[in-house]
């Protein structure tokens, strides 16, 4: 049986950063190449009906060895990596922490004061960046923990359990992970994304999400002769995020509070592109916050003249109104988790998984642990015994399940 350490190290070692400014599914070729490797990989272990379709995505099916009639679950996890940093030529390194700072090379050190929970883990041996690149392990980890799973049920028949589908998407990182997931083929009963962070988390409340753009029109005229004439769409720009909550940012709030991320701002005199997100996980105050933005911006029009033009598109829904009529699974994995003394921590996301769209298709599918830490940078890490820990999980709910 292959090592799951071995297996992750391989998985990032493949460049899969998605791109949002492409059009096509997967939204970038990279990925396509680690997909064909999973698909050759599943074959190898021993999986039945593997397939890769036309968009990229990966379907494999465990096919049940018992004779009860038991739910057919499935095990979700994302290729692609997030484009806020670079997945190219990642570099992991080992270290066996003993506390304190970790230098990851002569620019970048994490600190145990910025990131506080590393003294929960002094004696364990951690996988980190160089600091030039992301990790991967959002969800690469995620991946190697269900085929590494996959591979142990294989290898031990004497372990009875039901069918058991596999899944791997392409561009969870943009948004459009579940968007072309084929739920009826797929054929499970629920399902779990493993895409969630420290061992132990177990999730089914995630932000209602949307995206939006602002185009602003300016006018430029030479500045010596400018008085009375200029529109400044920059500046037009900047007061539009002057007339935000600067409260209900990213780095002012925590647990269940929303947000608004200006995640990208293009200007000149002449013309000005800003890109929001905006998160929340009560629905009534996600669609005032919406409702805010677009008001600021028929402000903003009254005031200088018809120059900005607003675009909202949703992303995704808060799964729980789909996950709470089928709590069973909830206790499922939690159960799962104390049979192995890992404590449920059972808390909202303060993000989105495919698992949401998922849920809103049909197929009720909550989040458990990939066990990483510090996501879509270069101070994100794993350690080792979480990879053990999410394989070791995965295998109890299907034992668990079929033992129901």
């Amino acid at each position: 049986m292959k090592d799951i350490v071995e297996r992750f190290l391989k998985y990032v070692s493949f460049e899969t950063t998605s791109d949002d400014s492409s059009e096509t599914c997967p939204s970038t070729e990279n990925q396509l190449v680690l997909a064909k490797y999973l698909v050759e990989e599943l074959t190898n272990i021993g999986m039945k009906e593997v397939t890769m379709d036309k968009n990229g995505y990966v379907y494999a099916t465990l096919p049940s060895n018992t004779n009860k009639n038991v739910p057919t679950v499935g095990f979700i996890a994302h290729m692609d990596t997030a484009p806020d940093l670079t997945g190219k030529n990642v570099n992991p390194k080992f270290v066996d922490y003993k506390g304190g700072d970790i230098k990851l090379n002569d620019e970048y050190v994490m600190t145990e004061k910025e990131f506080p929970f590393l003294k929960n883990l002094i004696g364990e041996r951690l996988i980190t960046t160089d600091g030039t690149t992301l990790l991967g392990a959002d969800d690469k980890s995620g991946i190697a923990i269900i085929v590494s799973a996959m591979e142990y049920l294989i290898e031990n028949p004497s372990i009875k359990h039901g069918t058991v589908k596999v899944g791997f998407t392409p561009d969870e990182e943009i948004g459009r992970g579940a968007n072309l997931f084929d739920v009826k083929n797929f054929a499970a009963d629920f399902a779990y994304t493993i895409d969630g962070g420290p061992v132990g988390e177990l999730e089914y409340e995630n932000f209602n999400a949307a995206s939006v753009e602002i185009t602003i029109k300016g006018k430029n005229v030479h500045p010596g002769s400018a008085k009375n004439i200029m529109l400044n769409s920059s500046l037009i720009g900047i007061e539009i995020n002057s007339l935000l909550p600067s409260a209900q940012r990213p780095e002012h709030t925590e647990g269940y509070e929303g947000f608004f991320l200006l995640d990208e701002f293009n200007g000149t005199v002449e013309e000005t592109k800003m890109f929001y997100i905006i998160r929340d996980h009560d629905i009534e105050l996600f669609n005032k916050k919406k409702e805010l933005i677009t008001n600021i911006v028929e402000f903003i029009n009254k005031k200088y003249g018809n120059v900005a033009i607003i675009n909202i598109s949703d992303s995704y829904f808060n799964m729980k109104e789909k996950i709470e009529p089928h709590m069973e699974i909830i206790e499922l994995a939690s159960k799962s988790m104390k049979d192995l003394n890992i404590e449920p921590i059972i808390q909202p996301i303060r993000g989105g998984t495919d698992g949401a769209t998922l849920s809103y298709m049909g197929l009720p599918c909550p989040n458990l642990f990939a066990g990483g830490y510090n996501f879509h940078g270069r101070y994100e890490f794993i350690p080792v015994s979480s990879l053990t820990k999410g394989k070791d999980l995965v295998i109890k709910i299907i034992e668990n399940l079929e033992a129901k």
